[in-house]
């Protein structure tokens, strides 16, 4: 199953937003054209199923006004997820009332057969092919986010129970800081969340709770990237906090280190190949570059590219593009801009013309690189009013 097309309106700079996704996604833009925004929505997307919203609105400082437009005078976000799981078409439309912080509306389609219906307090689920009358449920308790977060899955159909399945498996690490990674943690209590927290903060209890097995994979693939790393451990220390340390060879030379002493880069690295261990269904990373040594990039975006999970990143790097294969920038690389009104919009790079002319005699980075980006808009606006 994958996300293949995204509508939002309302929140923070999304109105009248379409996204399309492949299966690698690669946004960029200008500083403040929303590329941050478009990953907080996806995991504002995930948090529906996990219910909650308090909480996760306090993990990022927000308040429930921050996540509706200013743009637009509206109190409910709407929103349209577009998926396709082998040849299913499945769609999931929602409206998200603000102030009562759940979906007031929510409807889900697999293959134009509605499967799950939420209006006026009341829900309908339906088996598949069996659009039989049904009297609608009415609600009996409250809850925040998706109505699906707080029914139990013998209640559900198994359409339904694979959909929330996936937004689950929904993870962004979009603030990923090294000073979170460095820390040692106690906390353990989110394991079966498989993710290591928005900033990383995670790191050191995950890679302790996660098997063996898991954690020589990862060391497996930083080795590629660092030979002299030979081991990692986690060790647990009084009162329940973990640590990690790193174990290097240079010549006839053995040094252990701790994390609070490991480059930022490193530590990047080790957080992206942590979280790609766990299966899930979608990852997303801000700035992907940042920190990594210009030698470490390609290897880097060549393991996500081939990664399980469908995958979207932020960068401001041509050189991160010009390690995509055309095929892979063509469908994957998206272009964020700012209508005059402030509204984020987006649109596939490659198909605007002159882009993907100049991509027959240079790479995704180097057309990227010879582009001047305050310009462009108004290329875009002549190609839409064309339509």
């Amino acid at each position: 199953m994958r996300i293949k097309h995204l509508k939002v309106e309302n929140f923070k700079s999304l109105v009248e937003f379409e996204l399309p996704l492949a299966k690698f996604n690669c946004l960029v833009g200008l500083n403040g054209s929303g590329k941050s925004t478009v990953l907080q929505f996806f995991d504002f997307l995930s948090q529906q199923f996990r219910g909650n919203l308090d909480d996760w609105l306090s993990k990022r400082q927000w308040k429930a006004s921050d996540i509706n437009s200013k743009l637009i005078r509206k109190n409910n976000i709407d929103f349209e997820v577009s998926l396709l799981h082998e040849d299913v078409e499945i769609k999931w439309s929602v409206s998200f009332n603000r102030q009562a912080l759940r979906c007031t509306s929510e409807r889900i389609t697999w293959n134009d057969n509605l499967i799950l219906r939420v209006e006026d307090g009341k829900y309908t689920i339906w088996a598949l092919n069996k659009q039989e009358r049904k009297l609608p449920v009415t609600i009996p308790f409250e809850y925040q986010g998706s109505l699906l977060s707080q029914i139990k899955e013998s209640q559900l159909t198994s359409e339904i129970i694979e959909l929330k399945r996936f937004f689950k498996g929904l993870h962004s690490l979009d603030l990923l800081a090294p000073e979170l990674l460095r820390q040692r943690t106690r906390d353990t209590n989110n394991s079966s969340n498989n993710s290591l927290g928005l900033g990383g903060e995670r790191l050191s209890a995950f890679l302790y709770e996660i098997s063996e097995t898991k954690r020589d994979e990862i060391l497996g693939k930083l080795s590629q990237a660092y030979p002299q790393l030979k081991q990692f451990n986690v060790s647990k220390m009084a009162y329940g906090w973990k640590k990690i340390t790193f174990q290097e060879k240079f010549t006839n030379t053995e040094l252990n280190t701790e994390a609070r002493h490991i480059a930022d880069g490193f530590l990047r690295m080790l957080a992206v190949f942590s979280q790609l261990s766990q299966e899930q269904s979608f990852l997303l990373f801000d700035e992907i570059e940042n920190g990594i040594n210009p030698e470490l990039i390609e290897f880097l975006i060549d393991s996500l590219v081939e990664a399980i999970p469908q995958i979207l990143v932020t960068t401001h790097s041509p050189m991160v593009l010009n390690y995509l294969e055309d095929n892979v920038a063509i469908e994957g690389v998206i272009y964020l801009y700012k209508k005059p009104n402030g509204a984020t919009q987006a649109v596939r790079f490659f198909d605007i013309p002159s882009m993907r002319e100049k991509l027959t005699v240079m790479g995704p980075g180097e057309v990227y690189e010879d582009t001047l980006l305050t310009k462009l808009y108004e290329e875009i606006s002549m190609l839409n009013n064309s339509r």
